[in-house]
């Protein structure tokens, strides 16, 4: 600790061979980077310059990959200086805006996953009812709220551990998750109590109430028309199969703090690195190829030789 400035440094522990592959690790991440960045992008401006893409599940998408990319620059630049530093290294006070970011961003994409679930239900169960229902208000509405209400949220324990004592200056990791909490000397039942509060709000009720929505989707298209059934499979597994692989890439970060000492050190940096890398390729993938009219936008731009 530098008592003269007062700032406090966390070293970022969960570093495995970090001064023998630095190279090799800088190079794979930071292409993996620019892969998350301009895979998310491509599809964004797809949607942007398409006029018939100008629909909700199109911009609740493009919504989700922004926040992809927000999701990943929390993690990556800092992970790429580190890879080439001698120390790995963070102030306290940037440990918790990390760790604020990382989660309410998180928060936004289960909220986000929320609105198009609920976009879903209008569009296949409320047909006539879904240009009143969808209106421009409501999209803003849910966009406002994603990004807003877990950012508030978070920013509580952020503050509180702001002003906390430390017992540990060695993070478990490499990079400010809810690991940050076991370098406290205590942690506070209330605190507990509002994590789990947070965790409720912005994950497991959003989870819930998508899984309710899809059932009920799952079980009208049943007994409507082939049409429909069709319709609901195409536009709504891509959501689904995005749901679940965030959901365990969550439970995992939630699990690995927990059971830290169970974990060897090579396996939980293998598998934190999943949280950072997989989802935010995935998205794009996802939606670039199960989403039939992404996809043709996709080919004409990449193959526009072949399109007659």
């Amino acid at each position: 600790m530098d008592d003269t400035l007062n700032v406090t440094y966390v070293t970022l522990g969960g570093h495995v061979e970090v001064h023998k592959y630095r190279y090799l690790y800088f190079v794979i991440m930071f292409t993996i980077y620019i892969l998350i960045i301009c895979s998310n992008s491509v599809i964004v401006y797809l949607i942007w310059v398409h006029p018939n893409l100008h629909e909700p599940m199109y911009i609740f998408i493009a919504a989700l990959l922004i926040n992809s990319v927000l999701f990943s620059t929390t993690i990556y630049p800092k992970l790429l200086i580190d890879f080439l530093s001698d120390k790995q290294i963070i102030t306290y006070q940037a440990c918790l805006v990390q760790f604020h970011m990382f989660y309410s961003l998180g928060g936004s994409e289960f909220l986000l996953l929320a609105a198009m679930a609920y976009d879903r239900y209008v569009s296949i169960c409320k047909p006539l009812q879904y240009p009143t229902i969808m209106s421009k208000t409501t999209i803003s509405i849910f966009l406002v709220l994603a990004w807003i209400l877990p950012a508030s949220q978070v920013a509580v324990p952020a503050g509180l551990s702001a002003h906390k004592n430390l017992c540990s200056f060695v993070l478990k990791g490499f990079f400010c998750n809810n690991t940050v909490y076991k370098l406290q000397c205590v942690i506070s039942r209330e605190q507990i109590i509002h994590d789990m509060v947070i965790l409720l709000n912005v994950a497991l009720v959003p989870v819930l109430f998508i899984l309710f929505t899809y059932t009920r989707i799952f079980v009208i298209s049943y007994r409507s028309s082939k049409e429909v059934r069709k319709k609901a499979a195409q536009t709504c597994l891509p959501h689904l199969i995005v749901l679940i692989n965030f959901s365990c890439l969550c439970a995992f970060d939630v699990i690995t703090v927990q059971l830290e000492a169970d974990f060897p050190k090579t396996v939980r940096f293998i598998m934190t690195l999943q949280i950072v890398m997989y989802h935010p390729l995935f998205n794009p993938i996802m939606y670039g190829l199960k989403m039939k009219e992404i996809h043709k936008y996709l080919k004409r731009l990449f193959f526009p030789a072949k399109i007659k």
